[in-house]
């Protein structure tokens, strides 16, 4: 009897360090819902902030977080023969949501689409651009964007004025340049994407 007890009482010792160290596995994990939760505190540089609006100010309309690359090729160097650089050419990356839920694509334009749906919106720079560098040397800049000249916004993007790139990590171009014309690069990349509108 006594042994069946120990068999049981260990069973229960083992549950319960499983679960425990689920919990703590969680408390660490980076999340889409746990990263957009962060964003919320970050301080804005005034080059990427929402303007004040008043008197009714801003509302968001909505908040993605991307994970994908930042697409880059090789074109020659003005100026010096034989040499190349990185140039950019577009983003590549799935949206997630506060969910953790894979809610649509980024990509060339820069465009915002979700899946299975009408919703979209297309950027440009404003003149001049709305830029603010990251902490980090090897992260891409904070932006703030309009909707682009032409493309009207769709869905739930109707009406949205801004789009701000933060709390970006990785991304920027090889810090080796090409050795050929042909060469590409892709570059791993995180940001958060927050899309507002003025209160009316």
């Amino acid at each position: 009897m006594q042994t069946v007890l120990n068999k049981y009482i260990l069973l229960i010792m083992s549950a319960a360090l499983i679960v425990t160290a689920g919990c703590e596995k969680d408390k660490t994990t980076e999340t889409p819902f746990r990263i957009i939760q962060a964003s919320e505190d970050l301080v804005i540089p005034a080059s990427v902030a929402l303007p004040a609006n008043l008197p009714a100010g801003n509302m968001r309309v909505a908040t993605y977080y991307a994970v994908g690359v930042q697409k880059y090729k090789a074109q020659a160097k003005s100026g010096t023969a034989g040499t190349f650089e990185w140039v950019f050419v577009a983003p590549e990356a799935k949206l997630y949501d506060g969910t953790n839920m894979e809610v649509g694509t980024h990509g060339a334009g820069p465009n915002w689409k979700l899946n299975g749906r009408t919703d979209s919106i297309y950027a440009q720079h404003f003149l001049p651009a709305r830029t603010a560098p990251s902490d980090n040397v090897a992260n891409i800049d904070w932006l703030l964007l309009m909707p682009k000249e032409g493309k009207t916004p769709t869905g739930i993007f109707s009406g949205v004025e801004y789009i701000q790139r933060i709390a970006t990590s990785g991304g920027k171009a090889p810090a080796t340049p090409p050795v050929s014309v042909s060469d590409k690069a892709e570059v791993p990349y995180t940001a958060v994407y927050r899309f507002s509108k003025k209160k009316v």
